[in-house]
């Protein structure tokens, strides 16, 4: 192997430092070691160094992580083409990541894979000699994922997310997903998981929202023979079948806030107890959630514990929306276009260029789903093999007048909003003041997209 490059090891531990230095060795022609971070600035004027692998802490006592940061924000001042790598504990994979948002190119987790280490430096190497020489890094290849579907698009948001998500899968961190409704936000739970070590494993989604408060312990913890009047035999709850695989909670800000310390229990003590037992069941479980609210809010108005929220929140990965990433909307559409023609027995179908151009200019306040629902339509009406600007139909959306005549759905839908308006979005209030349970408001909510 050619040795090549130099490399910049930062780390007040000098068992790590040497370690680091003799694996580095013998795949890059130059290593250099620093126990202390202060010495970063002389080094990089002095040397051509073509990557730093830098620890977040340095300081006795203190493990934030924000020396890490700070240093990883003076070597982009001293050296901005130079490709930082994040050397961190598993505890601080969040400051770590947060350190990608700033600049850092990727980070390594303490203790680590030797091959990983090397691969990871690699790459960051290689980053170093496109930017010096000014040439783009070849772009993903795949804009969808062939195992979970999951659509990457071209946009640079999504490619952003995708980098990220790369580097946390693979651990076991709790990961929170938020996005507007529509967004995907379950199709890149299942990315996570099969990009992660669990994926020969099961990937158990629950719908927060849909889970009646009665059932909620029995549905997540299981129960056992009697615990209740239709429990004719012992059953595992969703935690024991995501066991040594991944737990997928979406919807999770519409858990009542009284349940909320139930499930922050079991996520605690990594156990769960059945209904009608007093034997706590080990379980090992990767957690994700997913929402479309902001939890931080209700945490603000006393809706959402704000220990859980930590517990569940050491990654938080958004998805845009469609309507911010306008060039990721025409191939999106093309990938339901070709799908729907099969599933409808039609030819081989295009998109005209008006049709193009008014799929772009729509805000798209459904998402994906929306899209994916527009050109199913466009699909099934359409008698020619190129669809245009005519196949697709966008009529105006407005909330109904109170003034107006309106049908019972239209009555139905003001009364809903204006229940979620006046109690926040507390679920259990609306429900009581409309008079309907939980479960069919949940379902209602779903049907208009509020």
């Amino acid at each position: 192997m050619t040795k090549k490059g130099t490399i910049l090891v930062v780390d007040d531990n000098k068992a790590i430092l040497t370690a680091v230095r003799m694996l580095s060795e013998a795949c890059f022609r130059k290593v250099i070691t620093l126990a202390s971070p202060n010495q970063i600035a002389a080094v990089l004027h002095d040397d051509d160094i073509d990557a730093v692998l830098l620890d977040m802490n340095f300081s006795a006592g203190i493990n934030t992580g924000n020396e890490g940061l700070f240093w990883l924000s003076e070597i982009k001042k001293e050296a901005p083409l130079t490709p930082v790598v994040l050397f961190t504990a598993y505890a601080d994979i969040g400051l770590a990541v947060r350190g990608i948002k700033e600049g850092a190119v990727d980070f390594i987790v303490k203790p680590w894979d030797n091959a990983h280490l090397i691969e990871t430096l690699q790459n960051a190497y290689e980053i170093s000699i496109a930017r010096k020489k000014g040439i783009a890094l070849p772009p993903q290849k795949q804009i969808v994922s062939k195992e979970s579907g999951m659509f990457w698009g071209e946009s640079a948001s999504m490619q952003q997310l995708r980098s990220l998500i790369e580097k946390v899968a693979g651990t076991d961190a709790n990961i929170l997903i938020t996005g507007e409704n529509g967004t995907g936000k379950e199709m890149l739970a299942r990315e996570i998981h099969l990009l992660s070590k669990r994926k020969k494993e099961a990937m158990i989604p629950v719908d927060m929202g849909a889970i009646t408060e009665t059932l909620f312990e029995s549905e997540l913890f299981g129960h056992v023979k009697g615990a209740f009047t239709d429990a004719r035999a012992d059953r595992a709850g969703k935690f024991e079948a995501a066991n040594n695989g991944t737990l997928f909670l979406d919807e999770i800000g519409n858990l009542p806030y009284h349940l909320q310390a139930k499930l922050l229990t079991a996520l605690q003590s990594r156990s769960i107890v059945r209904v009608g037992s007093n034997r706590p069941v080990p379980v090992n479980i990767r957690l994700i959630s997913a929402t479309n609210r902001d939890l931080q809010e209700m945490v603000n108005r006393r809706q959402f514990r704000e220990d859980l929220l930590y517990r569940i929140n050491t990654i938080h990965v958004e998805i845009p929306p469609l309507r911010e990433r306008p060039e990721d909307i025409v191939p999106l559409a093309g990938i339901f276009l070709a799908s729907y023609a099969a599933v409808y027995g039609k030819p081989a179908l295009g998109l005209a260029g008006e049709a193009k151009e008014k799929l772009k200019a729509q805000p798209w306040y459904g998402n994906i789903r929306e899209l994916q629902h527009t050109v199913e339509k466009a699909v099934i009406i359409s008698d020619h093999d190129l669809l245009d600007d005519g196949h697709f139909d966008f009529p105006r959306k407005k909330e109904p007048d109170a003034k107006e005549a309106a049908t019972l759905e239209e009555m139905e839908y003001r009364m809903i909003k204006s229940a979620l308006d006046k109690h926040n979005g507390n679920l259990s209030l609306v429900a009581g003041q409309l008079g309907i349970s939980r479960q069919t408001l949940y379902n209602k909510i779903k049907r208009y997209g509020l």
